[in-house]
């Protein structure tokens, strides 16, 4: 069990990333369904990086700047230029997919060097690590691992105690209120947007250099889409989001831990997939103001309006 739950929290480790992104992101008015296509920018960008330099903080640097890239190319596109936000994102993920594979065309097979592993291995905290069956379970992890759980705190204070958090709520639920208040909201849109690309190319990074490690086609295999459903699921939270993606991550690896035969390994792979669709249907006919997305949430802003 203990094993178990270990892995459950390495597994929902890159879905929290990608989710903490995308609440970034929403929480600024925009859809972004290119989180896949970003995290694949920052797998191939993270492994590209550990075979070349053979050090784990510049893959760790290249994963979140490729990220940080296909987000501002969005941020661009819809910000600027004020391109359609879900078509935008959407582009972003065939992009990010065909990107990928062509830079990853001749790294399919190969493992990320030792000296990058031996940085990103599991680390054991002082005292923490000895609490029984807790020690082993959450502090027996890598570092991206203790950075994800200073994360989903800070961000939750960032967005419910800071005047820079709401503002960035004003934002997202009304950005001509908040522009008329001298709230900047492209620099806020941009910025949490880009915040969130770096989270997402990070959480790419993390599959590629120590979840999986090694380089194969498609290495996301939908988290990015799980991610988006996510962010409805936690209702906008980064504290249920860190939750959420454990639970999922559960489901990722069940498949690894029943090898009886009596379920279909293929039915066990596809469980994700299936509570997403599930939990999606739920929600969508139980609406609250709790569970409510921003209300400017993928609509175009024109200042020029006002």
């Amino acid at each position: 069990m203990t094993s178990f739950l270990h892995a459950t929290i390495i597994a929902g480790t890159p879905l929290f990333l990608s989710t903490l992104g995308e609440i970034l992101n929403e929480k600024a008015g925009n859809l972004n369904l290119g989180v896949e296509g970003m995290m694949l920018m920052g797998a191939v960008a993270g492994f590209l990086a550990a075979k070349g330099t053979n050090n784990a903080f510049l893959a760790i640097l290249c994963s979140i700047l490729f990220g940080c890239i296909g987000a501002l190319i969005y941020a661009f596109l819809t910000i600027t230029l004020r391109a359609n936000q879900t078509v935008t994102g959407l582009a972003l993920t065939i992009f990010g997919s065909g990107i990928s594979s062509f830079i990853g065309q001749n790294l399919s097979g190969k493992v990320v060097p030792d000296r990058v592993k031996y940085f990103l291995s599991p680390i054991k905290l002082p005292l923490l690590g000895d609490i029984p069956f807790l020690g082993k379970v959450f502090f027996t992890q890598d570092i991206i691992v203790y950075f994800s759980y200073i994360l989903a705190f800070a961000a939750a204070f960032y967005f419910y105690k800071t005047r820079i958090g709401l503002n960035l709520k004003a934002v997202g639920e009304n950005p001509y209120a908040a522009d008329a208040v001298s709230i900047n909201v492209a620099l806020y849109k941009y910025v949490n947007i880009l915040a969130g690309g770096a989270l997402c190319g990070l959480s790419g990074g993390y599959l590629s250099l120590i979840y999986v490690p090694a380089w194969q086609n498609n290495i996301t295999s939908g988290r990015g889409w799980i991610a988006v459903a996510l962010v409805i699921f936690a209702a906008w939270n980064p504290c249920k989001a860190l939750l959420g993606a454990y639970l999922f991550g559960g489901l990722d690896i069940i498949g690894f831990r029943i090898q009886d035969g009596f379920i279909s390994k293929y039915f066990l792979d596809m469980l994700p997939y299936l509570v997403t669709i599930i939990i999606l249907t739920l929600f969508s006919f139980k609406r609250s103001k709790k569970n409510s997305p921003p209300k400017f949430l993928g609509l175009p802003y024109f200042r020029e309006e006002r």
